[in-house]
């Protein structure tokens, strides 16, 4: 029975410890593979650093126990809905590709966590072929380098495009059949940010492609032999 006793007393001082912890240290992550570098929706976790340095995470992204529809949650840049975070690329820009979370406590101060999401360090042309053809529409092939390492091709949502001939059709450049021009001037400039910028001045083709061979077997006029 002093055993009993001894063992309910310890258990009910383990549990008002674990009670009297407290949230110390907030975390926040954001999903490498999401390619935040180009796309402006990703999943993001948090973490949270108890005073007994136990810790508890958000369910989706970190595999956590929190339910993210459970906790009061804002970001300094666009809006969170069931740990997926969808923010303004401009912004970002603006705040130096920063994002701050706020947690709001019941009766306890607000904890915060920043994440940095990689930021475009510079743009390159990666174009398909050494020449244009005529009346064929021509890709403008843009990638950008971010601080995270990676290569990603970049579309017109954030690349305007300029020519100094033909036609400039979304992203593909289609010079007329009847251009006499023997070259054409490639520009590109990054939206948000018109300092990063290209110039490319590519051939036109001028002969067209000489006639290829027949394929063994394919020879025009003639009828394959077979038994019947």
């Amino acid at each position: 029975m002093r055993m009993l006793l001894l063992l309910m007393l310890l258990t009910t001082s383990l549990l008002a410890t674990a009670q009297q912890a407290k949230v110390v240290r907030l975390n926040a992550w954001y999903d490498a593979e999401g390619a935040a570098e180009i796309y402006d929706r990703i999943p993001i976790g948090l973490q949270f650093i108890f005073s007994d340095s136990s810790e508890q995470k958000t369910a989706g992204l970190l595999d956590g126990r929190y339910k993210w529809n459970r906790l009061d949650v804002s970001s300094s840049n666009g809006t969170i809905s069931n740990g997926i975070l969808t923010f303004n690329r401009q912004q970002l820009i603006r705040d130096h590709y920063r994002i701050t979370f706020t947690v709001k406590g019941d009766n306890a101060p607000d904890l915060h966590a920043v994440i940095t999401l990689p930021q475009l360090t510079g743009i390159r042309f990666n174009h398909y072929a050494d020449s244009i053809k005529k009346d064929i529409r021509f890709y403008l092939n843009v990638e950008g380098k971010f601080s995270s390492g990676k290569i990603l091709p970049l579309d017109t949502a954030t690349i305007r495009f300029a020519a100094s001939s033909g036609n400039i059709l979304g992203q593909d450049l289609l010079i007329d059949k009847t251009d006499t021009v023997k070259t054409v001037t490639i520009e590109a400039w990054y939206k948000t940010n018109p300092e990063m910028y290209l110039r490319s001045v590519m051939p036109i083709k001028q002969l067209p492609d000489p006639d290829l061979p027949p394929l063994p077997g394919n020879t025009p006029g003639r009828r394959k032999s077979g038994r019947h």
